[in-house]
């Protein structure tokens, strides 16, 4: 036997070719498939999030925009009055009016202001501003509440920024 006789034919060799790059091509093909599975996949779980947001939204928004229409009323309502001064009572009446509304939309997501306190209490307030004074009785009691504090579920959410009394240094 020669050394030529042990070498495959070059029509074996071209067959062996072609097995080869067919299974390249099955296997291309395969890959190409999956990539476009999983970029259906990916786009429809984005479309998914997207909606689950936006219904996750949606009642706060709504809410919004009832809030919305009430400062457009309060828009009006002092257009309406003309030229010249606005009474007092109808602006303070329209704030009231607006307020009650804002915090029933805080209410509705479980939003409540924090209980008035005369203690001092770090767990729920920030004192921003301190306040001499010479009775020891009036030491870390609250003077004033500039920004109200609000709780959510009973946890604290925003603590309320307070002026309190300290004794005088002496």
């Amino acid at each position: 036997m020669t050394s030529t006789d042990e070498r495959p034919s070059l029509h074996d060799t071209l067959k062996h070719i072609k097995e080869i790059l067919s299974r390249l091509e099955a296997d291309a093909d395969a890959s190409n498939l999956q990539k476009t599975a999983f970029n259906n996949l990916y786009a429809e779980l984005k479309q998914y999030k997207e909606d689950f947001i936006f219904q996750a939204e949606k009642p706060l928004l709504l809410d919004l925009l009832l809030f919305h229409d009430s400062l457009c009323w309060f828009r009006h309502t002092i257009a309406e009055h003309g030229e010249g001064p606005i009474p007092a009572e109808l602006v303070t009446e329209a704030v009231e009016y607006l307020t009650e509304e804002f915090l029933e939309i805080l209410a509705r997501r479980d939003i409540t202001p924090m209980a008035p306190r005369t203690e001092f209490d770090r767990t729920v307030h920030k004192a921003v501003k301190t306040l001499d004074h010479e009775n020891p009785d009036m030491d870390m009691k609250v003077h004033s509440v500039l920004k109200k504090g609000f709780m959510r579920a009973g946890k604290l959410l925003r603590p309320e920024e307070v002026v309190i009394y300290k004794p005088l240094s002496g």
